[in-house]
């Protein structure tokens, strides 16, 4: 179990075990790899990010995070799978996430990407991730560091 601070100073626990904070997360995170590189969304207020979400009534997590991906890449996910999930302490509310890792596919030219500009593709994340004004305060998180560790574990 890690615990540290966010971008905005709330009190994050990240944990690579299955379901450790709730069975039934509302959010989703998704590390998606295309081809070897990064996939990436381009959110019209954040930044860059990996994809994510809520979790819609009626829906798991494991849907959530397909849809999500696709709403916001045009990407369609070949191989799926839990990584681990994170609580977040903040200041009015509490979240809970679950983390995927996707293999993409194919990407789809989509009408719309909703709250994001889709699909951004990228060879390598920068060292200086957290000091970016390109990338999203959510990519600053040491929940990136850790899951990123965890992927080459």
């Amino acid at each position: 179990m890690y615990v540290f601070k966010d971008y905005y100073q709330n009190e994050v626990m990240l944990s690579f075990e299955v379901d450790p904070f709730s069975s039934h997360p509302k959010h989703v995170f998704v590390i998606c790899r295309y081809h070897g590189k990064w996939l990436l969304t381009r959110h019209k207020t954040r930044g860059l990010e990996f994809p994510g979400g809520k979790v819609e009534k009626n829906e798991s997590p494991e849907e959530a995070a397909l849809r999500e991906v696709y709403e916001e890449t045009g990407g369609l996910v070949n191989q799926l799978r839990y990584l681990g999930q994170y609580y977040v302490d903040g200041k009015g509310k509490k979240v809970i996430k679950n983390i995927y890792v996707a293999d993409i596919d194919r990407l789809d030219d989509v009408n719309t990407y909703y709250e994001t500009h889709g699909p951004v593709i990228i060879e390598k994340l920068p060292s200086n991730l957290k000091q970016s004004k390109t990338y999203s305060f959510i990519m600053k998180d040491d929940m990136i560091r850790h899951s990123l560790n965890q992927l080459r574990t």
